[in-house]
């Protein structure tokens, strides 16, 4: 397994970004940073979040791993579903979940599967998926771009489409939000990355081609990608709706093929 990451804070308090990897298997989590009147129902914060979030999946994943959905190990959705349900059970029964503004985050896995690589985005994170000769595939669940009225969304629209049919899907308190997540299946593997959107805006605010995004991310590493990011909102402040910076993570590598079975000579 290859496997390079790193992630950087932005303008709050605290880095509400995570990711982590194991055999087979890697992830992204990009907590949504609340706003100062919110009202969460929630004595838990998104960096809480964020992090059960995290240790739930990784144990998931973890569990499953070797397992081929066929054989038990469970799909991304199914994963992501059962992670996201631990999570809800955590936070007992001083937290009223009902509410749409309860803590909630993007997130981006991808995990080897016989044959390929199987990947999942719920909001707006992102996979990269390389093609020869070409820009990378680009990933995401563009939902949240897709409300009616366009940009700048009023509070109340965003907090009535949430986790709602004709919306747009977060992991937070509700497990069937990860049956809704943009997933598939690439064939034969190979290299991949994952980025929040603390990264994504080289593309999506500051003009780099998808192709540019990948040769830092893969060239000259995660950490190379972020400073280039902050170099980009340091010299044209106003290209970017909302924080000045966001807290930012990519990741990028690959599995190890799965081994040959061994057979030794009786005797």
């Amino acid at each position: 397994m290859d496997i390079r990451f790193a992630t950087r804070k932005g303008v709050g308090a605290e880095n509400e970004d995570a990711a982590a990897a194991g055999p087979g298997w890697a992830f992204a989590v990009d907590g949504a940073t609340e706003p100062p009147d919110a009202d969460t129902g929630c004595r838990h914060g998104v960096r809480w979040l964020v992090g059960r979030l995290s240790a739930a999946l990784a144990a998931e994943l973890g569990a499953a791993s070797g397992r081929p959905p066929a054989e038990g190990g469970g799909s991304l959705p199914e994963l992501l579903a059962a992670a996201i349900g631990r999570v809800r059970r955590e936070h007992g029964p001083g937290c009223d979940l009902s509410r749409p503004d309860s803590p909630s985050a993007a997130l981006a896995a991808v995990r080897a599967v016989p044959g390929g690589l199987e990947y999942l985005v719920l909001a707006d994170c992102a996979v990269l998926l390389p093609v020869p000769g070409g820009p990378p595939r680009m990933i995401t669940d563009d939902r949240i771009d897709r409300l009616p009225g366009g940009r700048p969304y009023p509070r109340e629209l965003v907090r009535s489409m949430r986790n709602r049919p004709g919306g747009f899907w977060v992991a937070g308190a509700d497990p069937r939000a990860a049956h809704e997540a943009v997933t598939g299946v690439r064939p034969g593997g190979g290299r991949f990355g994952l980025l929040t959107d603390g990264c994504t805006r080289l593309a999506e605010h500051f003009g780099y081609g998808w192709a540019e995004v990948w040769e830092l991310l893969d060239g000259a590493g995660p950490a190379a990608l972020i400073d280039r990011v902050r170099a980009e909102e340091r010299d044209r402040p106003g290209a970017v709706r909302g924080k000045p910076h966001d807290d930012a993570t990519a990741l990028v590598g690959a599995f190890a093929p799965a081994a040959p079975e061994r057979r030794f000579p009786r005797g």
